[in-house]
């Protein structure tokens, strides 16, 4: 990896886990549908596969894609919402998930050393599909964790009323 691209990757991990930390003092708000907007940003990210000078082999796909499952693992694990006192549904703090998340990105950026030999567009795919693959089943999960505690939260209040 270039040297300059160091202090940007660091300063994007530092606002994704001071965002998260923040996360847990205040409540979340609506049905839960914020929590899949990550996922249209994936959209425009596709288009780079039209380039007709990308050239993946499946195994390199499949791989990819894989791995990005693999690694979505511990973020689904570590991401929790609990209902408090207040009757709203918070983001459980989570020591877990930032070593996950920490954990992540050094193996990312290993992996990106180890295969800086590939041509930067065929790199960038691939980096792309391993994101694509741990962030939507993470965001997924995360969603339906959430839209299951909401519903349990739902039904007390409807039996209390």
């Amino acid at each position: 990896m270039q040297i300059q691209t160091i202090p940007i990757v660091l300063a994007a991990a530092a606002l994704i886990i001071w965002r998260r930390t923040r996360a847990v003092s205040r409540p979340i708000q609506g049905k839960g549908l914020k929590m899949l907007l990550p996922l249209l940003f994936l959209i425009p990210a596709v288009l780079m596969f039209a380039n007709p000078e990308l050239h993946l082999t499946i195994r390199e796909i499949v791989l990819a894609v894989g791995t990005g499952i693999v690694l979505s693992i511990p973020l689904i694990l570590t991401t929790n919402y609990e209902l408090r006192a207040d009757g709203q549904i918070y983001a459980k703090k989570s020591t877990g998930f930032i070593i996950s998340f920490v954990g992540l990105l050094i193996f990312r950026l290993v992996l990106r050393d180890y295969l800086s030999n590939l041509d930067p567009n065929e790199l960038t795919a691939l980096f792309f599909l391993v994101a694509a693959a741990y962030i939507l089943p993470w965001r997924i999960a995360s969603y339906l964790k959430f839209r299951r505690l909401l519903e349990s939260r739902t039904a007390k209040s409807d039996s209390k009323g």
